[in-house]
Parts: structure tokens; C-alpha cells; sequence
């Protein structure tokens, strides 16, 4: 007699109240609905998928037993936020995630009520849950708070200073650390769930803060009981660090057993102050390819999904990122004092191939963003040449080392830039927006922005010699097209080049913005200029064109305000040069999700943007010039 199959259960759960009304025995069946839909849907769309992946019945657990949106949930980083998104009324939706007017590939707290706080950058959740503990006992609130961070995120100092707070302040606040750095352990199986229930459950709870109190009259006594519990539990789980931090450690717990992570979050959402339970999952679970290779599918385009194999596409050149990787890798077979950082973004950043190398002079030191940028100074004195690898968005959580480590010393720094400007799928909290104008007010900084394939190499040359700190700021994927040279030839420091000669209209160009300019500039007749600089800028030049051209136009993959036009603004100012100057670049505004192209042209950075510009500044003039003669008319009238 052949097995009945169950009828489907996720088409009907369109909130996490439709879940909660199931019983616990169906839940595995939803957790393997969610993970199928899950692989089919990224399938097709790209995003996120082996973190996502790893935390699908830790996501159908915790919208079961806590009472969302009420109760809250903070997702760390959000690259595991799939499920959650799927079961909050979105599932409809995830065809577009990523997607111009889609759902973000993250948290996005106007997105959904489910979403209590946005994120992108990782170690936040820890924090931002402190917070609402707090709003909700200043309030008088019995809402629990969840704060659900990953093992990689427990690397930056920010996850542990909450920690601390959080323990000092005695707060109603549970974390939940999903480690899925390592397979299911051999200690997290049978005997590891049972203690994590008997730990977690009431009577234990009773007991331990019983004999708190009647211990706590005898100090000796007290000291000993509490060492004897610490020696225990330190046999069994590796929680020592967190409870000297205030926390009563749960776990490791199999993130994947439903009946366990049910009874135990049951069991801890009915506790007072600070719980942290250890949740071991696996990156890429139920879907082979992942499992194996949980790296390579972190972050997918298309593929298929019998296979995992990407879907193919038409071969392109090299990226930015992969001429910074091969330009690596060449300078450090000529150079042995070169060494590489970057804070956990070494796939990302285009430096495997160096890592495998040269191993002994690569570090990545997790995501800690501040400690790359001082560490790097600390070598930097002591006769090294570091690299630092970073992405623009993430740089910013190290602005102040950046100034006073690095710049105020003045140390002979190369900070290789990616992603600056648009990033596309992932959205303003992964775009470069602003690293032009933060960077331009700091005193000994260089800054470059290479149009093209080789004159990336030819800046990161130009950095690596420089005896200063140097920034070669370069956007997500790749450029024109221009072929790479394997010299070591370096640019002459804060000069330009006029790329197209015109009249009347001279077109400022930083980074990859010259390919629309010339485009925009063969419309007009306009001259080009591709000022490769951004600090110092080619003053020569620009007075130059001032000169002899009625309108300037600046244009910037960066925010108008405070960057590389501005800069021009300030120098032509400064030597008494009033002629009119349109700065175009990104608007004061966050710029949401879709396609790089998509995002560019939403924001006027393609030739057919920076022509309707110009167009506009003219008919303003116009119609200024004609207001002007008409009241001119009506005085002398």
C-alpha cells in the first residue's frame, strides 16, 4: 500500500499566525516546503541562498513560539532572512526579491511590520534588540525580543560590546547564535538537545535562582556552588564566556531538530533577563551543491536547480575585482613586503587566488572593520606595505581609524575600493554612495577613480608607490573593456587628461562616468576631460577649461554633496572664477534596489541622463534671461 503524500501546508500560510495554528507534529512538513520553494525561487531570481538555507527550521521555530510581529525578531545582516520573508506574508513576492520594486534581499522595516529592524552591515542585532528590551520595560510591555546573529557576525566588537550591556543591565533580551561555520558536531546530538532542554526548562530556571538567593547569605558557600555550576556546564557546552558576560548559555542545540528548537525557545521565552541560546546549523542544508561548496553559493545568479550549476551566461571581461586580484598577486611576487587585509571579504574582494599563494601575508580578520584599518597602521609603521581590500559601504564603519590611525600619521596605506557607487540587487546599504565625499575632507589622502580596466592597474600601481595613505576607488563589476598592461607604470599624481576636445560645454569626468559623458559629449560637441583624481585635483586643468568653456558639468557615481564636483566648486571659487558649473551624481536620497543599469538611469547617470541635464540647465537659463528682459521692460514702462 503506497504512502499517502500530505496535502500542502505553505500556500495556506500566509502570516505567521497561520503557522501557529498548526500542530508542532507539521511543522517538519512546512520546513520542507519552505526549503524547496526557497531553492526554486533563488533558482531563478539570484540572491542569497546557502545561509538561507541553514536557517529554515530555526525560522519556522521562531515564528511558532513567539508571537510575531509583537514579539520581536532581529535578523542580523539579513543574508538568512529568505525564510522569514516567506512566511510573513512575501512568498508571493520573492519572484522579484532584489528586483526594481521588489522585496529587498534584506530586513526593511517599511517593507513589512515583521521586519522590526532594518539591516545590512552585520553585528547590529545584538544592539538593536538591547533597545527594544529597553523600550519595552520602560513601557511596561511583556514583549519578548529576539536577537538571531550568525557565528561570522560574533566577530565584530560591536555584537560583543551589547553583549556586555546587555548583561549589566539584566535585560529580558534572548540571542540566538546560528554557528553554521562546521557540520552537526558528534556533541550536539542526543545527549547535548537533552541537557539543552533540562537547562533551559523551568524547574532548572527555579532551582538556579533559588539557590542564588540562599547561597548568596554565604559567601564561600555561594562561590563554590557557583564554580561546581560552571564546571559542569563547561563539560558539556562551550558557554563560559557568555555567562561571565551576564548570559545563561543554552546549547549547542541541532538547529535543525523542530521538536528540540521548539521546546527550548518555549522554555527560554519564559525566563527573566539575559538568554543565549547556541544554535549548530548547516549552510546550504537539504540542497547538495550548497552543502558542499556553501561559499561559491553565499550569494548566486541563476542556476539550475537539479544541478546548482550556474545558468550559463555570455562571457564577459574582467572585473574590477578581478584586475585587483590578478594586480595582487603580481605586486607581491615583486615586492615581499607587501601583505593584504580585508575584514571577511576575501571571495568578494577578488583575493582567493592571493590567499592560496601567499598565505603567510594574507589576514583576514573577520568582520571587523576598524581593527583591518589600524592593524594595517600598525604594520605600516614597523616597515610593511599593506593593501587593504574593502568595500566603499563597509570602509565607513572605519572612518575614524581612517583619520586618526592612518591619515593623521600619514602612512603609507593602499585601500583598494570596491563596490563604489551603485551596487544594484543589494541596495543602499551596500552602495558606495558617499566614500568620495568622506574621503575628500581628510588631510594627506589620495583619491583616485579609474574609466577604464587598465587605468585601475595603473592607479593601483600609482597607490602601492605613494608614500602617503591612497584610496583607488572602482565600481561593482566590470568597464569598458580596455585591455589590462602587466607594467608598473604609475599616472603623474593630481593630473588629468583631456580625452575630447568641443566647445562650449567641457564635461568633468571621474571614474566610470567618462564612457556616458563621451556619449552624452559626441551629442553636443562638448570637450571631455577624464580627471582620473579626485584628490588632489588637476588644478591646471580645470582652470584651463574654465577659461575657455561657458558651462562646466561635473559628473560623479557618488552623492552631489560634499564630493568631486563640489571639490571643483571650492578650487574654482577660491582663485575667483565665477563661471556657471552643473554638478550631476547621485541625489540626496537613499537609492533603493533593482539593476545597476536601472538604478543609473533612475538617477540621470547615463549619456541620455547627462544630455537631459544640460538641456534643462539651458532652458532654466531661458527662461530666467526672458524673465529678466520682461521685468527689465515693465521698470522702464
Amino acid at each position: 500500500m503506497s504512502k499517502s503524500i500530505p496535502p500542502p501546508l505553505l500556500s495556506h500560510l500566509d502570516s505567521p499566525a497561520d503557522l501557529r495554528r498548526l500542530s508542532a507534529a507539521q511543522l517538519p512538513q512546512v520546513a520542507a516546503e519552505v526549503r524547496s520553494f526557497l531553492i526554486d525561487s533563488v533558482s531563478k531570481t539570484g540572491g542569497h541562498l546557502a545561509a538561507n538555507l541553514g536557517v529554515v527550521e530555526l525560522t519556522v521555530a521562531l515564528h511558532y513560539v513567539f508571537n510575531t510581529p509583537d514579539d520581536r525578531l532581529i535578523w542580523d545582516v539579513g543574508h538568512q532572512s529568505y525564510p522569514h520573508k516567506i512566511l510573513t506574508g512575501r512568498r508571493e513576492q520573492l519572484h522579484l526579491i532584489r528586483q526594481l520594486h521588489g522585496p529587498s534581499g534584506f530586513p526593511k522595516r517599511e517593507e513589512s511590520p515583521y521586519d522590526t529592524f532594518g539591516v545590512g552591515h552585520s553585528s547590529t542585532s545584538i544592539s538593536a534588540a538591547l533597545g527594544m528590551a529597553i523600550a519595552a520595560r520602560q513601557q511596561g510591555l511583556d514583549r519578548k525580543v529576539v536577537a538571531i546573529i550568525g557565528d561570522g557576525a560574533m566577530t565584530a566588537g560591536m555584537a560583543f560590546e551589547a553583549l556586555n550591556h546587555a548583561g549589566d543591565l539584566d535585560a529580558n533580551l534572548l540571542v540566538v547564535l546560528n554557528d553554521n561555520d562546521m557540520s552537526i558536531s558528534p556533541n550536539v546530538g542526543g545527549l547535548s538537545n537533552y541537557l539543552a532542554r533540562v537547562l533551559s526548562g523551568r524547574l532548572y530556571a527555579t532551582v538556579r535562582e533559588g539557590g542564588k538567593k540562599v547561597l548568596g547569605r554565604m559567601p564561600p558557600v555561594w562561590e563554590l556552588a557557583r564554580r561546581a555550576e560552571e564546571h559542569v556546564k563547561g563539560m558539556v557546552v562551550p558557554g563560559t564566556l557568555f555567562e561571565e558576560l551576564g548570559f545563561n548559555y543554552i546549547g549547542p542545540v541541532d538547529g535543525h531538530d523542530l521538536d528540540t528548537l521548539t521546546t527550548t525557545l518555549s522554555n527560554l521565552k519564559n525566563l527573566k533577563g539575559p538568554q543565549f541560546l547556541h544554535v549548530i546549523t548547516r549552510k546550504g542544508k537539504g540542497f547538495a551543491p550548497a552543502e558542499d561548496n556553501p561559499a561559491s553559493f553565499h550569494g548566486v545568479t541563476s542556476f539550475d536547480p537539479q544541478t546548482g550549476r550556474p545558468v550559463s551566461r555570455k562571457s564577459a571581461g574582467p572585473s574590477y575585482t578581478e584586475i585587483f586580484g590578478n594586480w595582487l598577486c603580481a605586486q607581491a611576487a615583486a615586492d615581499p613586503q607587501l601583505v593584504a587585509i580585508t575584514p571577511a571579504m576575501c571571495e568578494g574582494s577578488g583575493m582567493v587566488d592571493f590567499a592560496r599563494r601567499y598565505p603567510s601575508r594574507f589576514f583576514d580578520v573577520g568582520i571587523a572593520e576598524q581593527h583591518s584599518v589600524t592593524l594595517a597602521a600598525g604594520m605600516a609603521c614597523d616597515g610593511l606595505k599593506p593593501v587593504v581590500a574593502i568595500y566603499s559601504t563597509f570602509l565607513q564603519r572605519a572612518y575614524d581609524q581612517l583619520i586618526h590611525d592612518v591619515a593623521l600619521q600619514n602612512l603609507p596605506i593602499l585601500f583598494a575600493i570596491d563596490r563604489g557607487g551603485l551596487v544594484g540587487a543589494d541596495g543602499p546599504t551596500h552602495a558606495g554612495s558617499f566614500d568620495l565625499s568622506y574621503l575628500r575632507c581628510i588631510p594627506n589622502m589620495l583619491i583616485m577613480a579609474p574609466a577604464d580596466e587598465n587605468e585601475c592597474h595603473l592607479m593601483l600601481n600609482t597607490g602601492f608607490a605613494h608614500n602617503g595613505p591612497a584610496t583607488v576607488r572602482y565600481p561593482r563589476g566590470g568597464g569598458p573593456g580596455v585591455k589590462v598592461s602587466a607594467d608598473r607604470q604609475t599616472l603623474p599624481i593630481g593630473k588629468g587628461a583631456v580625452v575630447r576636445q568641443g566647445q562650449d560645454v567641457a564635461i568633468l569626468a571621474f571614474g566610470s562616468m567618462l564612457a556616458p559623458a563621451l556619449a552624452a559629449a559626441a551629442a553636443l560637441n562638448a570637450t571631455v576631460a577624464n580627471m582620473r583624481f579626485v584628490k588632489p585635483l588637476d588644478e591646471d586643468l580645470l582652470l584651463e577649461l574654465a577659461a575657455t568653456h561657458t558651462l562646466l558639468v561635473t559628473v560623479e557615481e557618488n552623492a552631489v554633496a560634499g564630493g568631486a564636483g563640489s571639490g571643483i566648486n571650492e578650487l574654482l571659487l577660491s582663485h575667483g572664477h565665477v563661471v556657471p558649473t552643473l554638478n550631476l551624481g547621485l541625489p540626496d536620497r537613499f537609492i533603493d534596489h533593482g539593476t545597476r543599469d536601472e538604478l543609473l538611469a533612475a538617477c540621470g547617470l547615463t549619456n541620455d541622463g547627462i544630455l537631459q541635464a544640460i538641456e534643462a540647465y539651458y532652458q532654466r537659463q531661458a527662461c530666467q534671461t526672458s524673465d529678466s528682459t520682461l521685468k527689465s521692460r515693465k521698470l522702464v514702462n
